[in-house]
């Protein structure tokens, strides 16, 4: 089964970049997808924010 949403440690493993980067990318993602502090975002939001592709996504994290 495949996951919806995105954490901080497959933001590292996607970019190389530290844990806090990704949690410091999620919050922006969640402000300019105009979320609340406990909606998750998606690996469809955050290749779109980031315009990657999703299958070479999922390939990475999965």
């Amino acid at each position: 089964m495949k996951r919806l949403c995105i954490y901080p440690k497959d933001i590292q493993i996607i970019t190389g970049r530290s844990e806090r980067y990704g949690r410091s990318l999620i919050q922006k993602m969640k402000e300019h997808f105009q979320k609340e502090a406990h909606q998750m975002i998606t690996i469809q939001e955050f290749c779109q924010y980031l315009g990657l592709q999703e299958e070479a996504v999922t390939s990475q994290i999965h």
